[in-house]
């Protein structure tokens, strides 16, 4: 839905003394979020976007989307991406200061490919929520790490401005007399204890059958994940403030839809775009973190001699080319990063970086749609793979593997995969982590793997 006419409101307070955290904790309302990176420079990290009281919300129910603005709910039939592109504003601006300015935030699950694929038919839904839930905001505060200036922001026309302005210098005086960090209630020293659906053996049975399909052809690779869960009736948002020091990653996220809440700490940019470059980020090769810097530098070395490591890291960047190329220019997909270290507190892993140019055809909802779910998280060839995972992990993945971020009102999107991430619903927290299986895997190690990427919140202390 492009519009024009508009243009870049913003009101600008000095951020110095602020962060973040604070800037959430001021601000009254329902359904606020908070999106930021443990990298805060000019390229990746530089902005955190806060938001609160959105206007309307979508969600996805297999091909019936609801639309919901205050009580009035309306009800359309279609894929979900699809019909998001009749309610999400596309402003031709000249001006476009902040990557995000108003738009639509939240995730698209996994499970938004059976909107697509015949996968098989869906198995139990044990979490019961959308399948993709986005809400949308018409007013952005941006924290500008590198100037330390906190922006409201609102894209508007003459008619609204004044009514801008009200709401701006309130946010700003919300802020101004806020706590700060210093007065926040402490966290304790005491972790969760997550049980898994379903034992070792289990597991290994699980990739021992998929080792199967491998052998007869069907597939290369296959993803097999493990749910865990625990009770929870704590502060989802002092979970966050924990896990953001105890697992500082490149994408750290917490989004709170009222009945439930995704808190997440994600290594991996599933997707991202300005209007024109489309990049997204391949991760496939995984060890633990060493206790001293020479045992970190050989596990380093390790990891990039592995065979079966740099063999799946390969085909997941092949899957990556694939999926730009049905999206973007003949021609303009090329690789730019090649398997380079990337180390977080808990994992180091092999990333790429694949980019392309979007075809002018194309509208950002395809563009997600073409890349999910990502082969990261699913296997190769794609469809096979989440046949055979759709038999084996017996449950809907939900949030788990999809995408977490947030399309702007002006052309540009930036999802992260949803790994590392936990959602708190009716007094449970779930996270959930996989690992790739493939022809000559370990089933013990594999299982170790996945034990390795929840910890990042088996860790987190309260």
């Amino acid at each position: 839905m492009k519009t024009a006419g508009k243009k870049v409101f913003q009101k600008q307070i000095e951020g110095d003394i602020y962060t973040p955290i604070a800037i959430f904790q001021s601000l009254p309302g329902e359904k606020k979020f908070l999106l930021e990176s443990s990298m805060k420079h000019e390229q990746h990290g530089r902005y955190s976007f806060i938001g609160t009281n959105p206007y309307m919300e979508m969600r996805a129910y297999g091909m019936e989307v609801t639309i919901q603005s205050g009580n009035e709910i309306l009800t359309e039939n279609g894929r979900f991406l699809d019909v998001l592109e009749k309610y999400l504003p596309q402003e031709n601006l000249s001006d476009q200061p902040f990557p995000l300015m108003g738009g639509a935030v939240g995730y698209v699950g996994y499970d938004i490919i059976r909107q697509y694929e015949e996968i098989g038919e869906a198995p139990f839904d044990e979490l019961n929520m959308p399948e993709a839930h986005l809400l949308f905001y018409s007013d952005i505060i941006v924290y500008d790490h590198i100037s330390q200036k906190i922006s409201i922001v609102h894209i508007g026309d003459a008619e609204t401005e004044a009514n801008f302005n009200e709401r701006a210098e309130g946010i700003a005086a919300m802020i101004e007399q806020g706590p700060k960090p210093s007065s926040f209630e402490k966290i304790s020293k005491s972790t969760i204890d997550f049980q898994s659906n379903m034992t070792q053996q289990q597991f290994e049975e699980k990739v021992k059958k998929a080792k199967e399909e491998i052998e007869k052809g069907e597939i290369f690779q296959v993803v097999l994940s493990q749910r865990f869960s625990t009770a929870f009736a704590g502060d989802p948002f002092y979970f966050y403030r924990s896990l953001r020091t105890h697992n500082p990653s490149p994408y750290m996220f917490y989004i709170d839809f009222h009945d439930y809440q995704i808190v997440g700490a994600s290594p991996e940019s599933l997707l991202k775009g300005d209007g024109v470059k489309i990049v997204t980020n391949p991760i496939a090769g995984t060890r633990k973190r060493g206790r001293t810097a020479e045992e970190d530098t050989v596990l380093e070395i390790e990891l990039l001699q592995d065979e079966k490591e740099l063999a799946e890291h390969r085909m997941l960047v092949d899957l990556g080319r694939n999926d730009l190329g049905r999206v973007c220019e003949i021609g303009s997909v090329e690789l730019t990063k090649y398997m380079v270290i990337e180390k977080y507190k808990h994992v180091m892993h092999i990333v790429s970086e694949v980019v392309g140019s979007k075809r002018a055809d194309i509208s950002n909802g395809q563009v997600l749609a073409s890349c999910l779910p990502a082969g990261t998280v699913s296997g190769a060839p794609k469809i096979r793979a989440m046949s055979i995972i759709n038999e084996l992990e017996k449950v809907k993945r939900g949030v788990y593997a999809g995408a977490v971020g947030y399309f702007s009102n002006h052309g540009s999107f930036d999802f992260a995969l949803a790994i590392r991430t936990m959602i708190v619903k009716d007094g449970q927290a779930t996270i959930q982590a996989g690992a790739g299986i493939v022809y000559d895997s370990d089933p013990d190690m594999e299982h170790n793997e996945v034990l390795n990427k929840a910890r990042a919140f088996m860790e987190v202390e309260l």
